[in-house]
């Protein structure tokens, strides 16, 4: 497995960190994870990206719940971007409310929702692209 895969975590639960990151080193993939704890520091973050012409991350999970940007704030900062990569985001929730679920489905950008907590065998099909579901 040679292809290096950038992901980005937007959670503001440092053991949900935790615990994604000891996922990732699980899954066998060369993968470098950055972990930002609201939206807003993602957004600077990208925007850091871009300016310095560097590679953006290839996986976003993103939290709802968060303080200053939540997931939906951040969704909408992204779009206003306009990043052109084709980036495959997820929202990473405990939300079991399914008019979550429902919004999720309204953003162009998000491939899917899942539930706490992310399994190896999930992470992986992300990594590996297999998961061409749409919700």
């Amino acid at each position: 497995m040679n292809t290096k895969i950038n992901l980005l975590v937007i959670d503001d639960d440092d053991i949900n960190i935790f615990i994604i990151k000891k996922i990732v080193e699980k899954t066998g993939y060369e993968a470098k994870m950055v972990a930002k704890t609201n939206g807003s520091m993602a957004i600077e973050y990208l925007q850091e990206l871009i300016a310095n012409n560097e590679v953006l991350p290839h996986l976003i999970l993103i939290d709802i719940n968060m303080p200053v940007l939540n997931g939906w704030e951040f969704l909408d900062a992204y779009e206003k971007l306009g990043i052109q990569n084709d980036i495959d985001m997820y929202m990473l929730s405990s939300s079991v409310y399914e008019n979550d679920i429902e919004k999720a489905k309204t953003y162009k950008t998000v491939k899917g929702f899942i539930s706490k907590p992310l399994s190896i065998e999930r992470l992986v099909e992300l990594f590996e692209g297999k998961n061409s579901e749409t919700i």
